[in-house]
């Protein structure tokens, strides 16, 4: 069996489909809970690594000191170890930082059902093979990648973030918007404390209940969009063989 090592930034927070995907590959996730003072354990015996989001900026190493910790494994385990690596929203701004990228505030956030579009390099990428031209995800961020790292490509875009999926060669991927968000995702979203009203913060009274009916008939085709950037991850990285 393979082993997952899921970097967790917040109580309740999962890799949603994802989990359905390591099943299928015999990957056995074991969660580190970082914002719980829990250690990145020794790297050698993982063989995928997957980076959460969560409420925390990049920046904020003096209120979260384990974030400095954290960019330095995400470092090590891309440009030392070559393994494979996703990171979704917080993970994917991570991924940019840790290897020499810049992430600040967005002019604009998004929250809700948005459309990201592919760029020219992300139509001919190994990342993006057989991917729509234009997807759409759920967001939810108030950060983004302002500048990525040297070497990275930009795979898609969308009219409010420029960076929306960024690779890192043919074995490491970040993506601003929630790749991993599932039925069960919102649900648990819908079921944690704070989260509807800091959802309605940004879009209004009642928009939670409208992102929940515009999001779930779009479940079905996030689910295939998603399925297909791991399932490329896994075969051009070689974890699958």
């Amino acid at each position: 069996m393979k082993r997952a090592l899921v970097l967790q930034h917040v109580d309740r927070d999962h890799p949603g489909r994802f989990l359905d995907f390591f099943a299928g590959d015999d990957l056995i996730p074991e969660v580190v809970r970082l914002w719980a003072g829990e250690e990145i354990p020794n790297l050698a015996s993982f063989d995928f690594m997957f980076a959460l989001g969560g409420p925390q900026d990049t920046w904020q190493e003096a209120e979260y000191p384990w974030l400095a910790m954290e960019k330095q494994v995400i470092r090590e385990w891309v440009t030392v170890r070559a393994k494979p690596y996703f990171g979704v929203c917080l993970g994917h701004q991570l991924l940019c930082e840790a290897l020499g990228g810049e992430v600040g505030f967005a002019e604009r956030g998004e929250h809700g059902i948005h459309n990201v579009e592919l760029t020219e390099a992300g139509k001919s990428h190994q990342l993006c093979r057989g991917l729509e031209p234009s997807n759409p995800v759920v967001q939810w961020h108030m950060a983004e990648v302002k500048r990525v790292p040297e070497g990275a490509v930009v795979l898609a875009s969308s009219d409010r973030c420029v960076a929306q999926c960024v690779a890192i060669d043919d074995h490491a991927i970040g993506t601003q918007f929630h790749s991993e968000c599932s039925p069960q995702t919102v649900a648990g979203w819908t079921a944690t404390p704070g989260y509807v009203p800091l959802y309605e913060k940004h879009r209004g009274p009642g928009s939670y209940r409208q992102f929940v009916e515009e999001a779930y008939p779009l479940m079905h085709r996030m689910t295939a969009m998603t399925r297909r950037i791991y399932d490329n991850l896994v075969e051009s990285s070689g974890l699958r063989k």
